[in-house]
């Protein structure tokens, strides 16, 4: 026996959707017992899938041995073992469905397929109790804004072509920004765009409840190579009007809905000038908004844990030989049903 108490059931969670791969536990009460990661970070340009696959399986046994030590379990204390099973990088999702499978079978335990937007949604309500949440769920590789109606999560409004963090790690590569030991690059972003003062002229494209970012991105790119802008107000601009855009889709959503919280998800959460833009729209709605921990903003396996406890509780499982990845798997195509209608 462990420290643990004895019948207590875990979830172990794997998340390699895209560049980082990442293990977490959590208990069936909702307690993150470990949550360990190891990035990708490439050399030049954007995420290189296979070369991201090559890291995650590399990367896999520390990562789980880490996540168990920091648990104080052993294998054989699992209940069930969950996995990212999309949307994503193929390459990327593949490779974690491998270890989730070996590791299912050597144990024989369940395994739960996962949607990662869910995931983002169900950690950011773990996290702040957030109870019926209007969410946006911001990130590299999705933007949009979610609510529950009729058994799934919904979608109020979403982007036409490139996500939000997609969009600011796109132009702070193009601005030469390099990756810092534990600073992202929209992070750089945010910190250029707080010294900025002019507001360059930039698209502005929302149709109704969606919007696009692509033409916004090839503006902003634009003004900065023919240097009558400083980089500094061309990201404050940026940031303004790519963060406004989302905030009249999230505001329109809830005037719509008349959810009483907002929750802010995904790894473009942790910007505070977002922040302060939802905080504002939700206070003129007398709503409640809330943010993720940084912690659990970006990619992480505890919201493949704790979703995955969820999902077991229901009694969704998969066949190791039906636990295909779902490189496109929509939020609004997940049943979830563990919430219910307030």
């Amino acid at each position: 026996m462990t420290i643990n108490q004895k019948n207590q059931q875990f979830c172990l969670g794997i998340e390699s959707t895209a560049d980082d791969f990442s293990v977490g536990i959590a208990d069936f009460n909702g307690e993150i017992l470990a949550n360990t990661s190891s990035a990708y970070i490439p050399e030049t340009g954007g995420i290189h899938p296979r070369e991201a696959a090559r890291h995650h399986a590399q990367a896999a046994p520390a990562v789980l041995q880490e996540a168990l030590t920091q648990a104080k379990i052993k294998p054989a204390d699992l209940t069930a073992i969950a996995f990212a099973q999309g949307p994503g990088l193929g390459p990327c999702l593949r490779t974690g469905a491998t270890v989730a499978r070996a590791l299912a079978s050597y144990i024989d335990k369940p395994l739960v397929g996962v949607n990662h937007s869910v995931a983002h949604i169900e950690i950011g309500k773990l996290q702040t109790h957030a109870k019926d949440p209007l969410t946006l769920y911001a990130s590299g590789g999705n933007t949009m804004v979610t609510a529950y109606a009729s058994g799934r999560y919904r979608v109020f409004g979403e982007t036409l072509d490139i996500a939000l963090g997609n969009c600011l790690d796109v132009f702070a590569r193009e601005a030469g920004l390099k990756h810092k030991k534990g600073l992202p690059l929209g992070a750089a972003v945010e910190q250029l765009a707080a010294k900025g003062k002019q507001l360059v002229p930039l698209p502005y494209v929302v149709k109704g409840m969606d919007l696009s970012l692509s033409g916004l991105l090839t503006a902003a790119s634009t003004a900065l190579q023919k240097g009558a802008f400083s980089l500094e107000d061309v990201c404050f601009s940026l940031q303004e009007n790519a963060f406004s855009m989302v905030t009249e889709v999230t505001e329109r959503a809830l005037a719509h809905t008349e959810k009483r919280e907002v929750l802010l998800t995904g790894g473009v959460a942790a910007n505070k000038r977002l922040q302060a833009m939802l905080a504002s729209i939700a206070a003129e709605h007398d709503a409640n908004f809330t943010v993720v921990p940084q912690q659990y903003a970006t990619d992480n396996g505890a919201m493949i844990a704790w979703t995955g406890v969820l999902a077991y509780t229901y009694g969704l499982t998969v066949p190791v030989a039906e636990s295909f990845v779902k490189l496109r798997w929509r939020v609004d195509k997940v049943d979830v049903p563990w919430v219910k209608q307030p």
